[in-house]
């Protein structure tokens, strides 16, 4: 007989390459058996029948080759949702939840007032979605050069999102009508190829993604060039960037004419996001 619990003791098997083999291991068994973690952890004697057994042995393996347990469950979490994901899309990041929070209380003084809103670079739609959610006041468009991670997109906010979300194919700020926008959020890929800090199952997600050129300031650069025009007068730019990248973000947004520039840390507290407004008043 093969139980969950035998199961579980094969978690062994991942750790050279996870940080959290047990969970791990919960995360794909519950998936195969389709109950939660609650549930496993409640039956560890229940015997998996032979499809069962074959089926996360399956899915053990391909984990042991780094591929990233979102992408073999075919969900991730962010924010209060579950989101598709596929390799089409970067995986959402904790982290990334921080951006959104920002951009909450940056604008709380103006929930239930009919803002515009971009999510420049909008992947899986993670970021629209959760602008989209907390005010269906604010009208909220996400822009994607991907046709793959934009079907994505309008799959997950047709499942999470209301009529105030809408879709656009097309780069950075494509499209987009001059001082049109109150907010524009990006977190564009930041990674220069051969970066050592770049985690190693990041191989299975979209380079599009992730690497933007030599130095990995090259999207930032565009983003800060193209949101410039976009704004509305008093309007802000709320930007993403590696942790290392704070002093060179700043120095490009202020040359790009941006003003009363700030920057936020992370939980681990790494610089990570930087919020800048163009003329006009900044009071919120």
């Amino acid at each position: 007989m093969f139980t969950c619990a035998g199961a579980m003791d094969l978690s062994r098997e991942l750790r050279a390459v996870s940080d959290n083999p047990r969970l791990d291991a919960e995360l794909l068994l519950g998936h195969v058996l389709r109950i939660d973690r609650s549930a496993l952890r409640a039956r560890p004697e229940r015997v998996l029948g032979a499809q069962e057994r074959s089926e996360f042995r399956r899915l053990l393996e391909r984990r042991k080759r780094r591929e990233p347990v979102a992408y073999l469950l075919g969900s991730g979490g962010f924010m209060d949702f579950e989101l598709e994901v596929n390799p089409a899309v970067l995986i959402p990041r904790p982290e990334t939840e921080l951006l959104v929070e920002l951009a909450f209380a940056t604008l709380a003084a103006q929930q239930g007032k009919p803002l515009r809103i971009a999510d420049l670079g909008t992947g899986s739609g993670a970021i629209a979605i959760a602008l989209a959610r907390h005010d269906p006041t604010w009208s909220v468009l996400g822009i994607e050069i991907s046709e793959e991670a934009l079907a994505v997109a309008h799959r997950n906010a047709a499942a999470l999102a209301g009529g105030n979300l809408r879709f656009r194919s097309g780069s950075w700020c494509e499209g987009m009508a001059p001082e049109s926008f109150d907010l524009i959020v990006a977190n564009p890929p930041y990674v220069a190829p051969g970066d050592p800090a770049l985690h190693p199952d990041c191989a299975w997600e979209p380079p599009i993604a992730l690497f933007a050129g030599a130095d990995g300031l090259e999207a930032i650069r565009e983003v800060a060039a193209q949101a410039r025009r976009c704004l509305k007068p008093g309007g802000l730019l709320l930007l993403e960037h590696g942790f290392d990248q704070r002093g060179q973000t700043t120095e490009l947004l202020a040359a790009a004419g941006y003003r009363d520039i700030e920057g936020f840390k992370d939980h681990a507290g790494h610089d990570r996001f930087v919020r800048a407004f163009i003329c006009g008043t900044s009071s919120r």
